[in-house]
């Protein structure tokens, strides 16, 4: 178990190494923020929580409005027993998902396979993703994108922590997964 958190971060830094060397250009102006470097506590970030999913919390670490990236995309999510992210794909970009702890059930593609604290889940662009808690723990996981933009569509469907949780209507959560469809699609 001692091993899990090196390996994360080495898989976490390779991944990211692979990001420096497609030389993304960059959407930033001129008159832009540069990216900052950061060191993040666990408790440090944009912590918000879903509207689509009530009492799940999870917090921007990384991305264009925290840190200035424009060519990745952080995110920590802290799943309750039986929470479920819904089936989706990321047609812009690859993305890992890290386990910290927890166990969770994934759909990747067409298969269905069980992951546990310290696995890393990899997920080609196009390729249909989800998960579901199905331990009695908490499932933490540090999502990473290798582009930015779909922690725009979490803004969308969440609330900062601490304000009032108004649960989305059926139409306000299609309207806003249309909008933001060239960062996600849902089945």
């Amino acid at each position: 178990m001692r091993h899990i958190p090196l390996a994360i971060a080495t898989t976490a830094i390779a991944f990211c190494a692979i990001l420096v060397a497609r030389q993304i250009p960059s959407k930033q102006s001129e008159s832009a923020n540069k990216p900052t470097p950061m060191v993040l506590a666990s408790d440090e970030g944009e912590k918000r929580e879903f509207r689509a999913r009530p009492g799940v919390t999870f917090t921007l670490k990384i991305g264009p409005q925290n840190g200035g990236s424009e060519t990745m995309a952080v995110v920590t999510e802290d799943m309750a027993p039986g929470d479920k992210i819904p089936t989706h794909r990321h047609p812009h970009a690859d993305e890992l998902i890290l386990i910290q702890s927890g166990t969770g059930k994934v759909l990747l593609g067409d298969k269905v396979q069980v992951a546990h604290a310290g696995a890393i889940v990899f997920i080609p662009r196009d390729t249909w993703i989800s998960m579901e808690n199905i331990g009695t723990d908490h499932l933490t996981h540090t999502d990473i994108w290798s582009a930015s933009g779909h922690e725009e569509y979490m803004r969308a469907v969440s609330v900062p922590v601490g304000q009032p949780v108004v649960p989305m209507t059926e139409q306000e959560l299609t309207e806003i997964r249309k909008k933001y469809a060239h960062y996600a699609i849902f089945q």
